[in-house]
């Protein structure tokens, strides 16, 4: 795990082993249910559980933080993070039956005992739990996103920044930055993941911050 190695020397041995899995488990599930784009999995890597990473690069999270990941699809950056934070609790949640199924498996084999995966939409999450902070990676606008995570949020604040939606997204943020309601717009903080990863891959690639 080249990238994986260069950006976090300090793994223990099981979450070594756990990230050294990931690649032939995930080659494994996209030839059966497709999981991320068939072209990236000879980046899985770099592109989906590096760039997963980015968040825990630009937020500290406490012990005992809890984590929504919002469409996980194939489990990113659920899986990554819940790997690399092991007192972080990550829900994952996603629509697509198929999929979710997947996570489960991986979450599993994995011994992930921080993370759970739910066959959910957000709205239908609202009323069983609330987080600390809703993570999402290619999924919707900002401002989709911002209405899904809100009434999820917890009233209470652990953390540096008040809980919130923390987003992974790429290209032109200025219109779906101006287009978050009310004075949502004012309350965002964008860092360049290439502030974190210096690979070509990561140019023009956001973590946004909205606060909830």
């Amino acid at each position: 795990m080249e990238f994986i190695d260069r950006y976090f020397p300090d793994l223990n041995p099981i979450q070594r082993s756990q990230f050294e899995q990931l690649p032939e488990l995930y080659r494994t599930w996209n030839a059966r249910v497709n999981l991320i784009s068939r072209q990236d999995i000879a980046q899985l890597e770099l592109k989906h559980i590096l760039h997963s990473l980015a968040i825990a690069k630009a937020f500290t999270f406490v012990a005992g933080a809890r984590i929504l990941d919002l469409g996980t699809g194939g489990g990113f950056p659920g899986i990554p993070l819940a790997i690399l934070l092991p007192d972080v609790h990550f829900t994952l949640i996603d629509g697509t039956g198929k999929k979710i199924a997947v996570v489960q498996t991986l979450i599993k084999t994995l011994s992930l005992t921080n993370a759970v995966a739910i066959h959910a939409r957000a709205e239908e999450m609202k009323q069983r739990h609330s987080f600390d902070f809703v993570v999402s990676r290619a999924v919707a606008s900002l401002p989709q996103l911002l209405r899904w995570s809100q009434p999820l949020l917890s009233k209470t604040h652990r953390h540096a920044y008040p809980n919130g939606l923390i987003a992974l997204k790429g290209g032109n943020l200025k219109p779906e930055i101006e287009a978050l309601p009310g004075k949502a717009h004012q309350y965002v903080e964008v860092f360049a993941v290439q502030d974190f990863f210096a690979e070509p891959v990561f140019e023009e690639k956001w973590i946004v911050y909205v606060q909830g």
